[in-house]
């Protein structure tokens, strides 16, 4: 049973919800139950909703009126008695090249877990994992499910920049780069599609509860992949279930 999280007001403009708990599927759930209900019974105005591993934050574009009264209405929800939903979720198989040009740490990392690198490339292409939520960076992808066996603290000190679609790791996370940016991950390969697109509707195809696993591309194809996704070709392939 999940206790009642912290409530509290962010500004004029939001509402954060808090619980104390682990990341996991079934925690995912209940967040992604919880959301669902409050955009069907709390809130009356247009509003953003995000999640992330253990929370919930309710972005107005409104007054703080509507603001308050919601936030009342929260702080009496009655959260063990809402019901779970399935999640509903899409696979997306995700190609990355390994590719010494763009795994600047995946020798480092074979080294410190005492594996080759194509058995680095085999457990990180292995999983389907579970998108727990998007952030950071505007299609910034938080993924769960890696191996044990890739852990891999930060590093040290964060390089000033990666390519757009870095492929990194970070303790029990793999995620990827939506841009060059600034970045603390162990970098393993890169990915050449595109994961957010302003000028698309929606701006990334991924949504909380889905499902990616990676495929290893060598660096020919990857070139291919990218001229296609130039070209607006290229289209993610995706199953339901």
């Amino acid at each position: 049973m999940h206790v009642k999280p912290s409530i509290n007001r962010l500004g004029e403009q939001a509402i954060l919800l808090q619980w104390d708990f682990k990341i996991s599927p079934e925690n995912l759930k209940f967040l992604l139950s919880i959301k669902k209900y409050i955009a069907s019974n709390i809130v009356k105005h247009k509003v953003e909703i995000t999640n992330t591993y253990n929370s919930i934050l309710i972005n107005y574009v409104i007054s703080i009126e509507s603001v308050y009264s919601d936030f009342e209405r929260l702080k009496t929800l009655d959260f063990h008695n809402i019901p779970l939903e399935a999640v509903t979720s899409k696979l997306y198989r995700v190609p990355v090249c390994y590719d010494a040009e763009f795994g600047l740490d995946l020798e480092l990392l074979a080294k410190e877990k005492s594996l080759t690198i194509d058995e680095v490339i085999s457990l990180h292409t292995a999983p389907e994992y579970t998108l727990y939520f998007i952030g950071f960076l505007p299609g910034f992808l938080y993924l769960g499910g890696m191996h044990e066996r890739l852990k891999m603290p930060r590093k040290s000190e964060p390089r000033a920049s990666v390519l757009k679609g870095a492929v990194g790791i970070a303790e029990n996370q793999t995620g990827i780069y939506p841009n060059s940016s600034p970045a603390g991950w162990q970098i393993i390969g890169n990915c050449p599609v595109a994961l957010f697109d302003p000028k698309s509707e929606p701006p990334c195809p991924f949504a909380s509860g889905d499902r990616i696993q990676f495929y290893s591309v060598s660096k020919l194809k990857y070139d291919e992949i990218q001229q296609e996704v130039q070209a607006g070709t290229y289209h993610l392939t995706s199953t339901h279930g």
